[in-house]
């Protein structure tokens, strides 16, 4: 059985990979979220971010105009019970908003990449644990480019437009930091959500550390053959977590959910969504069943709740209704609307009125490649001495400059286009300066 779930883990079923799977269900980890709600895990002065030995990294700094501020929400949804937990009555989440600040943001502190906590979560459960050793890098010790609490830079009049963010199955909403500084760079506020249960580890302002059941579950379906139903709830858990995060940002005066400095800055009729792998399911998906939603990226996230990317059974309702505002499916090298058959449904679906695709890929890219794991990895590789070999399986074969500087033009170029009304042509075909970005037919 566990051999026969490592092959699958090697696609993409339904974003949750080979991190369930080789990181977590191989070493049985699972915390004691699985039957309770979350505990408090008491962070000792020795756990402080930088004082953990192992590889230390960097991302890259956005390239915008402006520095970039963040800060973090702790939210509660009194509608709905917790879907992973029984007993627990309200389902609580944490996202983060980057917005652009003021040149003098540098007097704020970088925000970490993940807490503690959450370091010690995803040490234990990542998408790198076929080839990375566990306690050999300071994942505490990563600094994002956002600086928290920093004044936000908007104009007299102006509002900022909205890029919601979900990752992939089992990661934290932090591994994405390199596109979402990148658009906040550029105007953007960027709003990304932690799924609760299903991330690593989410640690909650009050000291309480919500920890994945991810690995209990996916065992579970293994047993009773309900893989197909386990794809889908965790896909309605992501759509309804992003819905009721958007109704949050939403709200307005005694009942927002904003430090006072972003009341008001926020364009909630300015929408658009991303996401990686299951991520990039979670954004398709909320566009089709919301309306708020004006645009979605889809970075290689199938559109089916299927064990095999070429599998056309179980499709979503965006794949068999389509869409009908604008969708790029960006995907690895292999993956496109001719071989994904979740894709190809989409694709020959959307034909209403306002429907826009494009398919492109990312030649000598991996899945990972859509994450922070494109400028980490080879980081990574360097200072603990792994294989080119190892290097290739988890990002690929592609210039990390090179790909990081073309997700970030596309992706840009894209909510630009449909949120901004700015169109720079860079979506309309191949582009001398990014020759790694093949258009598909």
């Amino acid at each position: 059985m566990e051999s026969r779930v490592r092959g699958i883990a090697r696609r993409r079923v339904a974003g949750i990979g080979a991190l369930v799977v080789a990181g977590v269900l191989a070493t049985g980890w699972a915390g004691s979220a699985a039957s309770g709600a979350p505990v408090p895990v008491p962070v000792h002065p020795a756990a402080a971010a930088g004082d953990r030995a192992g590889a230390r990294l960097t991302l890259p700094a956005p390239t915008g105009r402006y520095q970039v501020g963040t800060v973090s929400l702790h939210l509660t949804d009194r509608g709905r019970r917790d879907p992973w937990v029984a007993g627990q009555a309200h389902r609580e989440l944490m996202v983060s908003v980057r917005y652009p600040a003021t040149e003098d943001a540098g007097r704020f502190p970088r925000a970490p990449q993940l807490t503690p906590a959450e370091a010690a979560g995803f040490d234990a459960m990542n998408n790198f644990s076929e080839y990375v050793p566990k306690g050999k890098v300071a994942w505490d010790a990563t600094l994002t480019h956002a600086h928290t609490g920093a004044p936000v830079a908007l104009r007299p009049g102006r509002r900022l437009p909205v890029v919601l963010y979900s990752p992939g199955a089992g990661d934290p909403r932090s591994l994405g930091s390199t596109l979402c500084d990148e658009l906040a760079s550029r105007g953007y506020a960027v709003v990304t959500v932690d799924h609760t249960y299903e991330a690593p580890a989410v640690q909650f302002p009050d000291g309480r550390v919500a920890r994945s059941v991810l690995p209990a579950e996916l065992a579970k379906a293994q047993r009773t053959g309900r893989i197909t139903q386990l794809l889908e709830k965790v896909s309605g858990v992501r759509v309804a977590d992003t819905r009721f995060v958007l109704g949050a940002l939403a709200r307005t005066g005694a009942g927002s959910v904003l430090p006072a400095a972003l009341r008001g800055a926020l364009d909630t009729g300015a929408v658009g969504m991303f996401g990686q792998s299951a991520g990039g399911f979670t954004a398709a998906q909320t566009m089709h069943d919301d309306p708020r939603i004006r645009a979605a990226a889809d970075l290689d996230g199938v559109l089916g709740y299927t064990q095999h990317d070429d599998d056309p059974s179980h499709p979503s309702t965006v794949a068999r209704d389509g869409v009908d505002r604008p969708l790029l499916l960006m995907g690895m090298a292999g993956d496109t609307h001719h071989t994904v058959a979740s894709w190809d449904a989409v694709w020959r679906h959307s034909t209403r009125p306002g429907a826009w695709l494009r398919d492109l890929t990312l030649t000598g890219g991996r899945h990972a490649s859509y994450t922070d794991a494109e400028a980490l990895v080879p980081q990574i590789a360097r200072q603990l001495g792994l294989s080119r070999k190892a290097v290739t399986a988890m990002v690929g074969t592609v210039a990390p400059e090179r790909a990081i500087a073309a997700e970030r033009a596309y992706v840009t170029a894209f909510f630009d286009r449909w949120l901004r009304g700015r169109d720079t042509g860079l979506l309309d075909g191949p582009s001398r300066r990014y020759p790694e970005v093949r258009f598909v037919p």
